[in-house]
């Protein structure tokens, strides 16, 4: 049982160590963002102590692996070791902005071979108008994948107005149609966007207010000697007629 125990101990150990410095952190970097201190990090790392089940999560959540990958050994097979999250991203940044950039690629050469071949397509630079919509499209798929899949209503803005410019530049070029009122129908189609955007958001909440603490009860004022209101008591051996 006690083997079982320090096979866990030691893939933690291992399993934070390599992934805390394939982040680029500090054995502090991450006692910070666990709010705990360096000490603790430290007797992780060396099987001494291992993390508790919500702090595992914790550490899982941010390296961005499962609670599982803590639990079991990686050392034999480093490349199984996932990369960071910021990693992640920049490398799935890369992969969007690639596939943008073909798209535009063969726009360009269906531009060259149409102007090669003197095709009877009239206004060959809509080709590129053309690609706008596409990119559009790339844009929306990845950044629903990868992304934040909040801010979608921007690339399909972007697609439904493309499209429309596209249909009625086509038109008017190729077959002299003017048909500008149909970007009318890109009013109704944006409003409908934005308020479908609005549909997946949490409205803040408003922070309560905290109750204001009771007035303290003024103590009761004591009366006034008579000396303080002026009007002395006489003395009694006093002649009265003083």
């Amino acid at each position: 049982m006690e083997n079982g125990n320090d096979t866990v101990k030691a893939a933690i150990a291992g399993n934070i160590t390599d992934l805390r410095k394939k982040s680029g952190m500090t054995q502090q970097d991450l006692a910070d963002a666990l709010s705990y201190t360096d000490k603790a990090v430290s007797k992780w790392e060396r099987a001494e102590s291992i993390p508790d089940v919500l702090i595992l999560k914790r550490i899982a959540d941010l390296f961005g692996v499962t609670v599982d990958y803590l639990l079991t050994s990686h050392r034999d097979d480093p490349a199984s070791v996932p990369l960071p999250p910021s990693h992640r991203r920049h490398k799935h940044a890369l992969i969007m902005g690639i596939s943008i950039l073909l798209v535009w690629l063969v726009a360009t050469f269906a531009f060259v071979v149409v102007t090669s071949a003197e095709s009877p397509f009239g206004a060959k630079w809509l080709i590129f108008l053309y690609a706008v919509p596409v990119s559009a499209v790339v844009w929306l798929v990845f950044n629903s994948v990868w992304f934040n899949a909040k801010i979608n209503y921007i690339a399909i803005s972007l697609l439904l107005w493309t499209v429309l410019a596209s249909v009625h530049l086509t038109a008017l070029n190729e077959f002299a149609i003017q048909i500008w009122m149909i970007y009318l129908l890109g009013i109704p189609s944006q409003a409908i966007i934005l308020f479908w955007s609005g549909i997946g958001r949490r409205p803040r909440r408003k922070a309560k207010k905290e109750p204001r603490a009771p007035k303290e009860a003024k103590p009761a004022k004591e009366p006034k000697t008579p000396e303080e209101k002026g009007n002395p008591e006489k003395d009694p051996d006093q002649d009265p007629s003083v």
